[in-house]
């Protein structure tokens, strides 16, 4: 059921867990919000994913901090929408 809805969306946003890797592996575009000390295996310094290649990683600048990441998503997100619209 999970990958049916899954299936019918545009975007995923979300942070590293089981549902962003979902969606990697079923070729959907997936937007990753990870934290200054993430996992390893996301690399250094990427914003996109060997492993995900519909993935792009929005990464923290400084530990606690999330408005770079929020703002850079916001802008991202307005842009998507507006190519989208036209």
């Amino acid at each position: 059921m999970v990958i049916q809805i899954m299936q019918e969306l545009d975007l995923v946003i979300g942070v590293d867990t089981s549902v962003i890797h979902l969606a990697g592996a079923l070729g959907k575009p997936v937007w990753v919000l990870l934290s200054v000390n993430c996992d390893w295996r996301w690399l250094l310094a990427r914003k996109d994913s060997p492993w995900y290649p519909t993935m792009r990683l929005y990464r923290q600048n400084n530990l606690g901090d999330w408005s770079d990441v929020a703002g850079n998503i916001a802008k991202d997100l307005n842009s998507l929408v507006d190519t989208k619209s036209k």
